[in-house]
């Protein structure tokens, strides 16, 4: 099934090839929309993501853990009703399967025998998981201050991992360095990878009846599942399945928060360590994609200090919801955004619990005690 590239910057055009990553120019590259599905087009037989085929671009033949089909479970939340989505369900503990899913699996049919990765954490377990299973051997570069949990679990599987001194920022700017040696399967780069988060959208469509939800409250930190959300409710308003896109409500560390910053037109606060690390990106690479999607939706932003991070954590255990900080902080943006009238009284709310707490134990320890 023929597919292409497209720069939303410029409006150029690339023929679809899993190996290219970004434009000739630099800029990153989405799949061109795809038609949107309709509630018979879901296969109903496949208990994953890949229950959503019909939206995916090329003839991929699946490489799948299992990914997909996560619990949403309904819980009040101060005064706010919402549903939890809980990612952490997914087979490495992350929404990142999703992405990883459908990207090994065009990787693995172009031919594709070894791959760089470059993350934080969450996202090199996922790729190293996936690449395993497809038989490529893998390469992960990780920031030196990644947690342990996340290291030993990336190498578990097998793949080689490099620990990178400075920033989160430093390390992709040596994955990028290393691009022309290798093929570079970053999931913030990879055209591939969003539409693997774009079937969070699908599911979330399918779960709620075939029906959107009003608001999808989300951390982000390179914005994947924003951008996953953008795409994939936008092909079912187009397919006439939806009636209209859910806001977007997005949260951020305030210590790490460029795109709550250029959201609301302001400099981002001077950097510093967040204890929800899966965030710590200072210049994600699709920044103005993001922030497109998220007026797109009607949605908004929000920048979490670090003790209210902190009390979301210890608060979402009280009832039985082990979240990683980075999860905590979406929750941690509900009391804001309800204040604000971004979440409203009997409307669907989803609230999206991106990574297990079992990922950060170090961090938790911290927190919880």
């Amino acid at each position: 099934m023929e597919y292409w590239y497209t720069d939303e910057r410029s409006g150029r055009r690339y023929p679809g090839d899993p190996r290219r990553w970004r434009g000739d120019d630099g800029a990153p590259l989405t799949v061109a929309a795809r038609p949107g599905l309709r509630p018979e087009d879901v296969d109903t037989g496949v208990r994953s993501l890949w229950r959503y085929r019909a939206a995916l671009p090329g003839d991929l033949r699946p490489v799948s853990l299992g990914e997909g089909c996560t619990p949403l479970v309904p819980q009040a939340w101060g005064g706010a009703d919402v549903r939890f989505k809980l990612e952490w369900f997914s087979p490495t503990g992350s929404f990142k399967d999703r992405g990883s899913s459908v990207m090994v699996s065009a990787l693995a049919g172009a031919g594709v025998r070894e791959l760089l990765e470059d993350s934080s954490g969450n996202g090199g377990s996922s790729v190293a998981a996936y690449s395993t299973a497809a038989g490529i051997a893998a390469t992960v570069l990780a920031p030196e201050g990644t947690s342990p949990a996340k290291v030993l679990q990336t190498r578990a599987y097998g793949a080689v991992v490099e620990l990178v001194p400075g920033t989160r920022d430093d390390t992709a700017a040596e994955a990028v360095r290393r691009s022309g040696r290798t093929t570079y399967a970053s999931h913030n780069w990879h055209p591939f990878f969003l539409q693997g988060t774009k079937t969070l959208a699908y599911e979330l469509w399918e779960d709620l009846g075939f029906r959107a939800p009003d608001a999808v409250v989300t951390v982000a930190g390179a914005g994947s599942i924003v951008l996953g959300c953008d795409l994939g409710f936008g092909e079912l308003l187009e397919a006439g399945s939806i009636a209209k896109r859910p806001r977007l409500l997005v949260a951020q560390p305030r210590n790490c928060s460029p795109v709550d910053a250029a959201f609301h037109d302001r400099e981002p606060p001077p950097f510093a360590p967040t204890v929800a690390e899966g965030t710590a990106i200072r210049r994600p690479v699709r920044l103005p994609e993001v922030v497109a999607a998220i007026r797109r939706s009607g949605g908004d932003t929000a920048a979490i200090e670090e003790d209210a991070i902190a009390a979301a954590a210890r608060r979402l255990a009280s009832l039985g919801l082990y979240a990683e900080p980075t999860s905590a902080t979406a929750a941690a943006a509900i009391d804001v955004f309800r204040a604000r009238g971004a979440i409203r009284p009997g409307e669907t709310t989803v609230v999206v619990l991106t990574g297990s707490g079992l990922k950060a134990a170090d961090k938790l320890r911290e927190l919880i005690g």
